[in-house]
C-alpha cells in the first residue's frame, strides 16, 4: 500500500490542562515530525466556538507551519466559504504562496455560516451496502442526521458572529468559479470589469473540494475537474455516496484527466491493541460534545473520560464514529486503512489522530508510517 500516500488532518486539539498556545506548539511540532516520517500533506481544519479546538484560521496556521517545515505539502481541510468572499480567500492563500510557492493546497468547504445546501442530486450510489457493509467488508453505518446541529441556537449564534450584519453567503458553485477565475487571472464582472489579485493570481495552489455527501460539493468538484476529499471520519455513513457522486459528475479539466480522491479516517496506533484502546478513551465524549452542538470540550485524559457521565442516548449519538475509528497495533490499523482505500478507490488517505498525550499522538503517526511503508 506504500503507493497510496498518507496525509495528516489536524484539528489542533486543546487537551485538558493545557492551553491554546500549547496546542499550537504541538501542531507545529507534529508537522515537523510527520514531514520526517514521510507524510505527503499536512492539512488544518477550520472550527469556531469550540473550547477544545484551536484551529480557527487555516491560513494563519499554515503560515506558522510553512516556516517550520520545508518539503511536506500544506493545506486547508477546509476553508469554510460560508463567511468568506472569493477575493479574501485568494488573497490569503496568494500571500502564503508568494513565500512558499508550490507547497500549498487550497481545500474549500461549504460550511461556516452557510445555510443548508440543496438536497443531494447525485446519481444513485453504485457501490452496494448490505447490512451496513461495503462489498469488501468496510463498515458503512447508517448516515448520521445533522439536522439537530443545524437547528441549534449555538450554530445560529456562530452564523451571526461569522457574518457581517445583513450579509448572505454567495452561491457555493458561483463562489468556487470566482475563486478559480481570480487564481487564473480570467475574472470578469457582469459588467465586464477585470479583477487581478496580487499576490494570488497565478499562485501555484492545488485546489480541492471537501464534502461529506454526494450532493453539491461532489458535483462542483466533479463538474470542474477538481480533486475531491471525502470525510469518512466525519460522516462514515455517506462516504461511498460522496466518492461515487464525485466520480459520476467528473469531467476532465486542465487540472485532471481523471477523478482524484482523498478519504479521511480517524486513527490511533500504538505498539499493541490494548495500549491503543487506552489512548483512545476520551474520543467518545469529545465527539459527543461536537454532535450536541455544545462545542468540542478540551480533550480528556483516559481517567477523566472514565469518570464522565455517559448514557445510552450518548452512545447512540456517536456510535457510528466510535465503530469506524481505526484503533490498534500498526498491522491492525493498516489493514483497516487498506480496506477503506479498497472500498472507496481512494488515491490518498488523510489521517486524523487525537490523543491527550502529544508524545503518543506523534508516536501513532510514526508507527503507522513505518507499517504503511513496509507493505
Amino acid at each position: 500500500m506504500s503507493d497510496i500516500p498518507l496525509g495528516v488532518l489536524d484539528l489542533v486539539p486543546i487537551t485538558s490542562g493545557s492551553t491554546a498556545a500549547d496546542a499550537l506548539r504541538n501542531s507545529v511540532d507534529l508537522a515537523r515530525q510527520t514531514e520526517r516520517f514521510g507524510y505527503a500533506r499536512y492539512w488544518f481544519a477550520e472550527h469556531h466556538l469550540n473550547p477544545g479546538v484551536a484551529g480557527t484560521s487555516p491560513a494563519v496556521l499554515l503560515a506558522l507551519t510553512a516556516s517550520a517545515t520545508s518539503t511536506i505539502r500544506l493545506g486547508s481541510g477546509a476553508v469554510q466559504l460560508g463567511h468568506r468572499t472569493a477575493l479574501s480567500t485568494v488573497e490569503e492563500f496568494g500571500l502564503l504562496d508568494a513565500l512558499h510557492p508550490g507547497r500549498l493546497d487550497l481545500g474549500l468547504g461549504r460550511s461556516g455560516g452557510r445555510p443548508p445546501g440543496r438536497p443531494a442530486e447525485a446519481p444513485a450510489n453504485v457501490t452496494p451496502v448490505v447490512d451496513g457493509r461495503a462489498p469488501n467488508g468496510l463498515l458503512v453505518p447508517p448516515a448520521f442526521s445533522f439536522e439537530r446541529l443545524l437547528g441549534s441556537p449555538r450554530i445560529a449564534l456562530q452564523r451571526k458572529l461569522l457574518l457581517l450584519p445583513g450579509a448572505e453567503p454567495q452561491d457555493y458553485a458561483e463562489q468556487i468559479d470566482d475563486i478559480l477565475a481570480l487564481l487564473a487571472g480570467t475574472y470578469r464582472s457582469a459588467e465586464g470589469v477585470e479583477a487581478h489579485v496580487v499576490p494570488g493570481e497565478g499562485a501555484e495552489l492545488e485546489a480541492w473540494i471537501l464534502g461529506s455527501s454526494g450532493g453539491q460539493s461532489a458535483e462542483v468538484a466533479g463538474a470542474r475537474g477538481l480533486r475531491f476529499a471525502a470525510n469518512y471520519h466525519v460522516s462514515p455513513g455517506t462516504v461511498l455516496d460522496a466518492v461515487d457522486g464525485y466520480r459520476a459528475f467528473f469531467q476532465p479539466s486542465d487540472v485532471l484527466d481523471k477523478p482524484y480522491v482523498s478519504v479521511s479516517a480517524d486513527v490511533v496506533v500504538a505498539e499493541d491493541d490494548a495500549t491503543a484502546r487506552e489512548l483512545s478513551h476520551g474520543y467518545a465524549h469529545w465527539v459527543r460534545s461536537i454532535r450536541t452542538a455544545e462545542g468540542a470540550i478540551t480533550y480528556p485524559t483516559p481517567d477523566e473520560a472514565r469518570s464522565l457521565h455517559w448514557t445510552d442516548e450518548d452512545d447512540g449519538l456517536v456510535r457510528d464514529r466510535i465503530d469506524t475509528r481505526f484503533v490498534g497495533s500498526p498491522g491492525r490499523v493498516a489493514d483497516r486503512l487498506a480496506q477503506l482505500q479498497e472500498a472507496t478507490g481512494a488515491d490518498e488517505l488523510l489521517i486524523t489522530t487525537v490523543t491527550h498525550d502529544h508524545t503518543a499522538r506523534v508516536r501513532s503517526y510514526e508507527l503507522l508510517a513505518k507499517e504503511w511503508r513496509r507493505r
